[in-house]
């Protein structure tokens, strides 16, 4: 099956930092600013998002590769805004960058793939390695 996902478009959603967001919460600090896996886990679902409007139903998408800088820290109870833009398609491989702000500072940015699974055959999988 092939896609009509539209290099070049960019999708944008704003975030609360909560306290189940923070360094100190997640445990990969001990500040309360933006945790990195949370800054990570926002950019995934931005682009997760984005595609999905674009898949029929019986597909979806997994995330097979981020590379993303933490540069600067978002401090708890701020809002991030987070940018995911599609730069290339590759057969069932759709690739963003990915951007996440805080008032006009950027705090990350970086690289993010995903891959279009069928819904189905991505359970069969699953299920086929739990039982081996």
């Amino acid at each position: 099956m092939s896609f009509q996902i539209p290099v070049g478009e960019v999708c944008e959603e704003e975030f609360k930092v909560l306290d189940v967001h923070t360094a100190k919460h997640v445990g990969s600090g001990d500040v309360s600013v933006l945790s990195t896996p949370s800054m990570i886990a926002f950019m995934e679902g931005v682009a997760l998002r984005c595609l999905q409007k674009h898949l029929p139903e019986e597909y979806t998408s997994v995330g097979v590769l981020v590379n993303v800088k933490h540069l600067n820290p978002a401090p708890s109870n701020s809002v991030v805004k987070v940018k995911a833009s599609i730069t290339s398609v590759e057969g069932r491989k759709v690739v963003f960058s990915v951007q996440a702000t805080y008032k006009d500072m950027v705090i990350g940015e970086g690289v993010h793939e995903r891959f279009i699974v069928n819904r189905k055959r991505f359970a069969d999988k699953i299920r086929e390695i739990l039982s081996s």
